[in-house]
């Protein structure tokens, strides 16, 4: 198995845990839990836990998408098609400091969740996945 597909895999793996703590226990802090939202468990009405649970589960079924995607690439993808995936899944993933960060950042600073400072560790966790996908594309293309 070379390097990319291990990326692919371990990526494969850890969302898949986030997905099915999304999808059977959406309130959890571990993971991709949505429970560190002070506002998940302070919902005022029953429109509002409608619209936060459709919202959960639809980011459950966009990362499922993502890792079926990865799982086809993986069994069927030939190497250009392995590099192609990687380079989109860097790209994907930054995504994450353009738009969320900051408004996560910003609920971390006025005490919307918890645990406080949970803002920093999810950076470092989405740093740590681009990372994983840079370093194993700079392997690849030295080791080629």
């Amino acid at each position: 198995m070379d390097i990319l597909s291990i990326a692919i895999l371990i990526f494969i793996i850890m969302e898949s845990a986030n997905v099915a703590i999304l999808y059977f226990q959406p309130g959890s802090r571990l993971g991709n839990g949505v429970g560190v939202f002070n506002a998940l468990h302070n919902s005022e009405s029953e429109e509002q836990r409608l619209f936060a649970s459709y919202l959960i589960n639809w980011v459950a079924g966009v990362k499922l998408i993502f890792i079926l995607l990865l799982a086809v690439i993986l069994a069927v993808g030939t190497e250009p098609v392995r590099v192609g995936a990687t380079v989109a899944m860097i790209l994907s993933i930054a995504t994450y400091f353009w738009r969320l960060h900051p408004i996560i950042k910003q609920l971390d600073s006025r005490g919307c969740i918890t645990p406080k400072g949970y803002s920093k560790a999810l950076g470092w966790m989405i740093a740590g996945f681009m990372l994983l996908f840079t370093a194993a594309l700079a392997l690849h293309i030295l080791t080629k």
